[in-house]
C-alpha cells in the first residue's frame, strides 16, 4: 500500500504488521463541495481536541473517525473488555484507567481533505504534552460538558490556544443528559473566555427532555438519534413545531433560541480564524449526535497550515524548502521492536522518502528512510508528505523535542516550551546493577516529555520533575514494564527548579560556589537551580542580577 501525493486513499486506516485496509460499510455520503484538485498543503486540516478530563474528548475522537469512515466501530471508554480499546488510548495504563495520558496522532481523509487529528491528554498532570502538541496544530475543537461548563483545565488549555491565536470550534457535549441552560453556557463562554459565540446548532431540550437539534445554518432538524431530516424548511418553520409544547424545558429552549437569534452574532469566517469568535455545536459524542455536523465544520472552516513562528524568520507553508519540527517523541510504541519515533509537523515544502534533512540543533544531516503516517500506534509508510502533515521518523536518539529539520537555510522553530516542574522528587534505584538501564529509561522518558530529569553536579543519582503525581506513576510503571527497571520515587529537599540563563560567567561561578548542592544540569547540559523555596529563588535573583532564573525554557534553544 502506497500513499499518493502525501495523502492516503479515502476512508482507509492501517493496522500494524498486516497493514490491513479497513473500510467502513457505513461511510457517510460527502455533503461538502471541497476541491481536492491539489495535493498540496491547502488540502490539510491539522487540529487538536482539548478539554477537561471526562468531558468526552476521547469518545468524540472515536466518533469523528467513525463518521469519516476511517474505522468500523468506535471504542467506548466507558465499556469493558475489547470495546474499551479506543484507537487513541493505546497504552496499557491508559486502557486500565480509561484516560488519555499521551498525545496520539490520527491521519485520515474526509471529503477530499487530509485530516490530522491530534488527541491530547485532558488530565492536568500531562499538560506539558498537550502544550507541545498545540504548537503543531492550526485549529482546535474545545469540548465542554453541558452540565459542568468551562472547567479549570479547559480554561488553561484555551489560554495556550489564545497565545498562539489558534481558532477554536466549540462542541458542547452530553446534551442528552442533564444540562445547563443553553444561553447560560454561551454566556459563560463569552464572559470567561472573552470570545464571541455563534451557535450553529440549537438543542431542543436536554436530558430526558432532549428532542433533537436545530441546525441553524442549514435550517434543518436533526432527530434525537442524530439523523438529519431530508428537508430543510428553515429555522422558523422548525421552531413552530414546538410553539404549543407543554414541556417547560423545551419551551424555555425555544425562548432562548429566539433571544440568541436576536442578540448573538452570525458566524463570521474571518473572525473565527483570527480567534475572536467560536462557532458552537451541541450534541452527544457517545450517541453520535451532532458529530457529523462538527466534522463538516472542521472541513469547511478550519484553516489550512498557517505560518509557523521561527528564528530568524517565520516559516511560510507555501515555501519550497522542506522544513519541519519535532513536537513529540514516543518510545516503545511497538514493545516488540523497542522503537523510538519522533513526531514531526511539516511547516513548509515536501518531505520525500529517502531525502536528507539537517538537524539545526546538532548540525548533522539525517536521511529520512522510513517516514510514517499514523493512526494512533498503527502506521503506514509515507512516500511523501506536505506542510500540515504529521509524520513519524524512527531514530535512535538523534532527534529530540524542539529540533528543527530543514533542507534550506538554518532556522529554528520557536514556541515549544519546557515548564518549571511543580513537583521535584529523587529517584531511588535499589538494584545498582541496572544503573545504565535507569539512565536509558530516564533519558527516553524525558525526551518524550513524560518527566524532566536533572543530574546534580555533586553526588550520584537523579531528580525528576513533574506537573503532577500521575506523571510519577507513569514513570515508575513504564520504567518497570518497558526497561525492566524497578524504581522508587522519594521526597526531595527541593520544591521546584529554575533554568539559569548565564549573562556573566564570573557571576555564575560565584553563584555556583555558594550553592554547590543546588546546581544541576538538565538533559541538554543547561544549568539548573534546584530551589528549596520560592523565597530562595527571589533572593538569588536579587543577589545575582546578572543571572536570569527562568520558569520556562524554549526547547531547541539553549538557556
Amino acid at each position: 500500500m502506497q500513499w499518493q501525493g502525501g495523502r492516503p486513499f479515502s476512508g482507509q486506516a492501517f493496522a500494524v504488521g498486516s497493514l490491513t485496509k479497513i473500510r467502513s460499510a457505513q461511510k457517510p455520503e460527502p455533503t461538502l463541495a471541497v476541491s481536492a484538485t491539489s495535493n498540496g498543503h491547502q488540502t490539510r486540516r491539522t487540529f487538536a481536541i482539548i478539554s477537561h478530563p471526562d468531558a468526552g474528548k476521547t469518545t468524540l475522537t472515536e466518533k469523528l473517525l467513525l463518521n469519516s469512515g476511517a474505522i468500523h466501530l468506535a471504542g467506548q471508554v466507558a465499556e469493558r473488555g475489547e470495546r474499551r480499546r479506543t484507537r487513541s488510548d493505546w497504552m496499557e495504563i491508559e486502557q486500565k484507567r480509561g484516560i488519555s495520558i499521551t498525545s496520539s496522532v490520527m491521519t485520515f481523509e474526509h471529503d477530499g481533505l487530509t485530516l490530522n487529528l491530534l488527541d491530547t491528554p485532558g488530565h492536568a498532570d500531562f499538560s506539558e504534552d498537550t502544550y507541545r502538541t498545540l504548537t503543531a496544530v492550526d485549529s482546535a475543537i474545545m469540548v465542554i460538558d453541558a452540565a459542568k461548563g468551562i472547567e479549570a483545565q479547559t480554561l488553561k488549555l484555551f489560554e495556550v490556544c489564545r497565545l498562539r491565536d489558534i481558532p477554536i470550534i466549540t462542541f458542547v457535549n452530553k446534551i442528552d443528559r442533564e444540562a445547563r441552560d443553553t444561553l447560560e453556557i454561551l454566556d459563560e463562554i463569552m464572559e470567561t473566555l472573552a470570545l464571541d459565540t455563534a451557535p450553529m446548532m440549537w438543542p431542543v431540550g436536554a436530558g430526558v427532555d432532549f428532542s433533537g437539534l436545530i441546525d441553524l445554518e442549514q435550517g434543518r432538524f436533526v432527530n434525537p438519534d442524530g439523523t438529519p431530516e431530508a428537508d430543510a424548511p428553515g429555522v422558523t418553520a422548525i421552531a413552530s413545531r414546538f410553539a404549543t409544547t407543554q414541556n417547560q424545558t423545551i419551551a424555555a429552549a425555544m425562548e432562548g433560541l429566539e433571544l440568541a437569534r436576536e442578540s448573538l452574532p452570525k458566524f463570521d469566517l474571518e473572525a473565527y480564524r483570527e480567534g475572536h469568535l467560536t462557532p458552537v455545536y451541541f450534541g452527544s459524542a457517545l450517541k453520535s449526535i451532532g458529530v457529523r455536523e462538527l466534522l463538516e465544520a472542521v472541513c469547511r472552516f478550519a484553516p489550512s497550515p498557517r505560518i509557523q513562528p521561527a528564528r530568524p524568520e517565520p516559516v511560510d507553508p507555501a515555501g519550497a524548502k522542506c522544513t519541519g519540527f519535532v513536537f513529540k517523541v514516543q518510545a516503545n510504541m511497538d514493545p516488540n521492536h523497542r522503537d523510538r519515533v519522533a513526531f514531526v509537523r511539516l511547516a513548509a515544502g515536501t518531505m520525500s522518502r529517502g531525502m536528507k534533512l539537517k538537524n539545526v540543533r546538532s548540525g548533522k544531516e539525517i536521511k529520512v528512510n522510513n517516514p510514517m503516517f499514523f493512526f494512533a500506534r498503527e502506521r503506514e509508510l509515507a512516500d511523501s508528505a506536505v506542510a500540515g502533515d504529521v509524520v513519524g521518523i524512527p531514530n535512535h536518539g538523534t532527534l529530540s523535542v524542539g529540533d528543527t529539520l530543514t533542507e534550506g537555510a538554518d532556522i529554528t522553530v520557536t514556541g515549544i516550551p519546557n515548564f518549571a516542574p511543580e513537583l521535584l522528587r529523587r529517584v531511588h534505584l535499589s538494584d545498582t546493577s541496572k544503573t545504565k538501564q535507569l539512565a536509558k529509561a530516564l533519558s527516553d522518558l524525558a525526551e518524550e516529555g513524560v518527566i524532566q530529569v536533572f543530574k546534580p553536579s555533586i553526588g550520584a543519582g537523579y531528580y525528576v520533575g513533574a506537573v503532577g503525581p500521575l506523571q510519577l506513576e507513569v514513570l515508575t510503571s513504564r520504567a518497570q514494564a518497558e526497561y525492566g527497571v524497578p524504581i522508587r520515587i522519594e521526597p526531595a529537599q527541593y520544591v521546584t527548579a529554575r533554568w539559569v540563563k548565564v549573562g556573566d560567567e564570573k557571576a555564575f561561578e560565584k553563584f555556583a560556589a555558594l550553592h554547590r548542592l543546588n546546581i544541576a544540569q538538565d538533559r541538554y547540559g543547561d544549568p539548573v537551580f534546584l530551589a528549596p523555596s520560592q523565597w530562595e529563588i527571589d533572593r538569588c535573583a536579587k543577589d545575582f542580577p546578572e543571572l536570569t532564573f527562568m520558569a520556562t525554557k524554549d526547547r531547541g534553544i539553549a538557556a
